[in-house]
């Protein structure tokens, strides 16, 4: 399977407009699963060329051009190889490269992305091409470009750790939902609330936060958590409640591990 992956790498390489291909996700990593996808970020620069795009994926096939899947996560395939799922995933390299220099700046956006329940934070693109692994490189730009983001952002590290504010509020706000026995509001700002918090505690540690999916789980083992930080999120948000009373405790909980998490971070 591998040996497919690589020649389907360097396919997609030859198509113009594409720069260079990474493998990404669990499988660069070494974390995967016999069953995980094969995640293929497809980099390209300037005009794509969709229809060699497409006449390489297949008839059966559809490929999604830029800005077909959403703002962030803008376009690609999924496809099926030997009966396991691999995944193209376009990625406008110049706009991962200005994303990569607000990064140094201690600059970052979160967008609304589907499939990012919590947002599309940008330092996800550098955080790519760091935790990547380089398939298919002609002109080197992208090993170029590892080599840059192997060395965590001190400025975007500061950032991200100032950004727990934002919990806080969030906690605020949860309290008077829950006053109103509001649960979906509840829920949602315990939520975000959660979500700030790890991508401040993934950045105080120097470590690339990719999304939603296994955060809560890697976060809880770095240094500088509150105790029990997986437990009790899991409890938190596990069974927010149903009526004002529940919900009120719920978030006076999640107040106490908001206020933790922050003394921590601060410190």
């Amino acid at each position: 399977m591998h040996a497919l992956i690589e020649q389907m790498a360097g396919r997609l390489a030859e198509v113009p407009g594409v720069v260079g291909v990474m493998l990404g996700g669990s499988r660069a990593r070494g974390a995967h699963r016999p069953d995980s996808d094969w995640d293929l970020g497809v980099y390209y620069r300037g005009e794509l060329d969709l229809a060699a795009l497409r006449e390489l994926a297949g008839p059966e096939v559809e490929v999604a051009g830029p800005g077909g899947w959403g703002p962030w996560v803008n376009g690609g395939a999924w496809l099926q190889v030997d009966g396991v799922a691999v995944d193209w995933i376009l990625r406008d390299l110049d706009r991962v490269e200005r994303v990569w220099a607000d990064c140094r700046e201690g600059r970052y956006e979160v967008g609304v992305q589907a499939g990012h329940p919590l947002g599309f934070w940008s330092p996800c693109y550098a955080g790519e091409v760091a935790l990547g692994r380089v398939l298919a490189d002609p002109a080197g730009e992208l090993a170029a470009l590892q080599a840059q983001t192997a060395t965590y952002p001190e400025p975007l590290r500061a950032a991200l750790t100032a950004g727990v504010w934002e919990a806080e509020f969030l906690v605020g706000g949860a309290a008077k939902g829950a006053a109103r026995g509001d649960t979906l509001y509840v829920a949602l700002c315990l939520s975000r609330a959660v979500g700030v918090l790890v991508q401040a505690l993934y950045a105080r540690n120097r470590h690339w936060c990719l999304n939603e999916k296994g955060a809560l789980a890697f976060a809880a083992q770095l240094s500088g958590v509150p105790v029990e930080f997986g437990p009790r999120v899991r409890g938190l948000l596990g069974a927010v409640g149903e009526g004002p009373e529940e919900l009120t405790q719920t978030v006076e909980r999640a107040r106490k591990l908001v206020e933790e998490a922050v003394a921590a971070l601060r410190s």
